[in-house]
């Protein structure tokens, strides 16, 4: 104890006096958003620019009686609501249940007595009573420690304990996270060892955790890039397309003198380019999309982030849990004969088991500390036995002025000396083992040689003592020194490979960490990041923004980073034009989470601040679920080029046919039923066969795109339209070597319609894939695509045999020489179609 407590205090608060403090300040939990019900996800959809262009556009053809086409349209617009509101339901569901497995229940005094309530309880003022591996509810003051480490690293991003000791009346109550030998404890964190008694100094909002949650109502989370790409196409396809409907009601009414015709014709050609299908392939692509990214462990929770990956060019992650596994693992021994062995690339020899045992009897029985589990294990897969033939009969905990533990054991039989094992610093040992010049000079070498690697180091040493010399100090002990430990925190499995196939890919991983530089360097090099430079927290604070932006192209590793820097560098790769994606778990991470163009947090082990802060969840904590992310963003990305390159072409020749009879005087083929039946065909195209697209061959071996780059950039239109300009022409000369034929309207209707068919399928076949090889346009696989065109072989022969359903579609037989024509013009279209795409900007 290191202040008198009152008998008030000695027994804690009483539950009335915790219930009033319950009632005035509130759980003891962070501040959430509103949780996002499936009503209010749905209206978040609907909001969507695109998707309010298609609700138009099926009102618009349910005033003009065209039920069939607003039936679509809406129909389309439900299955796009629908699987959003699934996709995003389940990913809160799972947010929820991730928050519950966090959620800590706190041993606190009430009464005078020891009650076990839920976190959310806790007060201040409460006093908590904290044993080894408990998870702490609260930011607290310590009146006892004994032995006592505790992992912070949700708030440092750094897994090794640090030591704690008990407040002195001259401590604040409340100093930053990190550091050894500090009295506060803080919500979040776990001890690791020992036990202790805390008073708690603020809950909620009021703890680090807390106040890191609320600074991030301050920060603007990045507005989607589509989201202003689509409010631009809108309004450009609702001015064109009222334009041309208008002008062509003009023409014909003074050209023809007769206006309800006009206005059909006005009405067909405002069909033919409206291009309704954009909201379409918008919403259905990325809402299949994170259902798609969902399968391999990933939750979206804004479908617009699934996309942005896509254009991601840096990758800033952090070392502790992310790259590496976030456990200690033993990797190196070093014997005081000088002979070492490296684990994992050959079985030591029986000589390093000595030192193996003495470090797992320096270790508690049931171990918590990270370290000391790594020694347990290690000594175990060595075949050494357990600690149930001993008896624990003392233990000797850290010192400031003694960086060194140890454990006193009897043997079963309980006759003999007993055994002293000690671990801990380099120095601490060499202190305890009173080593001679020579011996200090081989240890220190040896220590330095590991540090150098990026390895922890500790040192190990024995000692015999008899029953009654059981209680001398630990100093007093003849230590002999058996050898040194290096630990490391190994890489995660598939993280290198991860990491080659970003670089692959041009997306630069950039490493940001607490850690000491040695450390980072050394997990930077496994991991396989690029060749770059290093910088420090105390480097990085002695630059100004644009002197950091200017220097942040370079590096590749942060290290000794104070949390708040994450930000910061974030804001810098920002500025200096990258498009930043980054990964985190701790309250320390959060800001920079919502800062990023897409955050990515940590389903299992993150905090329920860093998940709400960020646009992605990682469920498995699968550094390579981010490259699957990113490969399915390009991928989609790809396909809405692909569909969007389909949809202004394939409308050139639906309107070229419309404009067409006014400008020869010949008959009209095209009405609005003629058209409603083709978007029919359009529409499951560009929701369904270009969606199910798959990836390009070179999909992660490309730089990524430029993050000015439009969606719908000048070159993408002016090749899309080319493409339906062939199209057309090759359609208006059927067309009119057919209407000097003096056929019927209706014949010749029937024949430009199948026509259009067979160029839609043209256009189809050219326009999903990049590649110019015709047998890739013909063999590429998609099993939507075969559906697809199974279902218009078989509308086609519906109409052609069914005599209701012709005249009803004013449509008439036709002659096998016409079917030929008609099978003629779509080959030659999609051979010409492939020779003008070696012209496209996407080859």
């Amino acid at each position: 104890m290191s202040e008198p407590k009152t008998e008030e205090q000695e027994r804690g608060l009483t539950t009335a006096q915790a219930q009033a403090r319950l009632a005035s300040e509130g759980p003891n939990e962070l501040p959430r958003g509103q949780r996002r019900t499936p009503l209010r996800i749905a209206l978040e959809v609907l909001r969507e620019p695109m998707l309010a262009m298609l609700a138009a556009a099926g009102a618009i053809y349910l005033l003009l009686g065209d039920t069939t086409e607003a039936l679509i349209l809406i129909a389309f617009a439900g299955l796009s609501i629908a699987i959003t509101i699934v996709q995003e339901t389940r990913t809160e569901r799972v947010l929820e249940a991730l928050r519950d497995l966090s959620a800590p229940r706190a041993l606190v005094l009430r009464d005078g007595a020891a009650v076990r309530i839920a976190g959310r309880e806790v007060v201040r003022g409460d006093w908590l009573v904290l044993e080894q591996g408990d998870r702490v509810a609260a930011d607290a003051l310590l009146l006892e420690a004994s032995e006592l480490k505790v992992d912070e690293s949700l708030l440092t991003g750094e897994s090794v304990p640090v030591r704690k000791r008990a407040s002195t009346p001259d401590d604040p109550d409340f100093a930053e996270p990190g550091g050894d030998d500090l009295p506060q404890i803080y919500s979040g964190s776990i001890l690791t060892r020992g036990r202790g008694l805390a008073r708690v100094t603020g809950t909620g909002a009021h703890t680090r955790m807390g106040q890191i949650g609320v600074s991030l109502a301050a920060l603007d989370t990045e507005s989607p890039r589509l989201q202003g790409e689509t409010s631009r196409i809108v309004r450009w396809c609702a001015i064109g397309g009222v334009a041309a409907a208008l002008l062509v009601v003009l023409l014909y009414g003074l050209s023809r003198g007769s206006w309800l015709e006009a206005a059909l014709s006005g009405i067909a050609v405002g069909m033919s380019l409206l291009p309704e299908e954009f909201p379409v392939v918008l919403t259905i692509f990325l809402a299949m999309g994170a259902w798609r990214i969902a399968q391999v462990g990933v939750l979206a929770r804004r479908t617009s982030a699934i996309e942005v990956m896509g254009s991601v060019t840096v990758l800033c992650t952090d070392k502790t849990g992310t790259l590496t596994q976030n456990r200690m693992t033993v990797t190196e021994l070093w014997l005081a004969d000088g002979r070492t062995a490296v684990l994992g690339d050959s079985q030591p020899d029986a000589a390093f088991s000595a030192l193996l045992k003495a470090a797992a009897l320096a270790s508690a029985p049931v171990p918590v500390d990270p370290m000391e589990i790594a020694f347990h294990e290690a000594d175990r897969a060595f075949g050494n036995g357990g600690h149930d033939s001993r008896t624990l009969m003392r233990s000797y905990g850290l010192r400031p002025e003694l960086l060194a533990m140890s454990n006193i054991w009897r043997e079963a039989e309980g006759q003999g000396p007993l055994i002293v094992a000690g671990k801990g610093a380099p120095e601490a040992i060499a202190q305890l083992c009173r080593l001679d010049a020579n011996g200090m000079a081989a240890l220190e070498a040896a220590a330095e040689e590991m540090a150098q690697r990026g390895i922890r180091v500790l040192g190990v040493a024995t000692a015999s003592v008899a029953p009654d010399d059981i209680g001398k100090a630990h100093d007093e002990h003849d230590f002999s020194l058996v050898g040194l430990i290096g630990l490391i925190d190994p890489l995660r499995p598939g993280v290198a490979s991860a990491v080659a196939e970003c670089r692959a890919a041009g997306v630069r991983v950039v490493m940001i960490t607490g850690d000491y530089a040695v450390t980072a360097s050394a997990i930077g090099r496994k991991a396989g990041l690029a060749d770059g430079g290093l910088m420090t927290g105390a480097e990085l604070a002695a630059l100004d923004d644009a002197a950091l932006a200017r220097r942040i192209r370079d590096v590749t590793v942060f290290a000794r980073t104070l949390p708040e820097q994450k930000l910061r560098i974030v804001s810098a790769l920002k500025a200096a034009g990258e498009v930043v994606a980054m990964t985190g778990d701790g309250v320390n991470d959060a800001p920079a989470l919502k800062a990023a163009h897409v955050g990515i947090a940590m389903g299992k082990r993150g905090t329920d601040v860093a998940r709400e802060a960020a646009s992605i969840v990682l469920v498995e904590d699968d550094f390579g679920a981010i490259v699957a992310a990113i490969r399915l963003g390009r991928r989609i990305y790809d396909n809405i080029r692909k569909a969007m390159r389909f949809i202004f072409g394939v409308h050139v020749p639906i309107a070229g046919l419309a404009l067409l009879p006014l400008v020869t005087g010949l008959p009209v083929v095209l009405g609005p039923i003629q058209i409603a039946l083709l978007e029919m065909i359009i529409d499951p195209v560009c929701a369904l066969v270009f969606e199910a697209e798959p990836e390009e061959g070179d999909l992660m071996r490309r730089r990524p795109r430029d993050p000015t780059e439009r969606l719908f950039s000048a070159p993408m239109v002016v090749h899309s339209v080319a493409q339906g300009v062939v199209a057309f022409v090759a359609l208006a000369a059927l067309y009119l070597f057919h209407a000097r034929q003096d056929i019927a309207p209706a014949e010749l209707r029937t024949l430009m319609f199948f026509g259009l068919v067979a160029a839609v399928l043209a256009l189809i076949l050219a326009d999903r894939s990049f590649s110019t090889s015709l047998r890739e346009a013909l063999l590429r696989g998609n099993l939507v695509f075969r559906y697809v065109l199974a279902a218009i072989g078989a509308m086609a022969v519906l109409v052609l045999t069914v005599p209701p359903l012709r005249r009803l579609l004013q449509f008439a037989p036709l002659h096998p020489v016409q079917l030929l024509a008609v099978g003629m013009v779509g080959i030659v279209l999609l051979l010409l179609l492939e020779r003008i795409k070696r012209l496209s900007p996407d080859n």
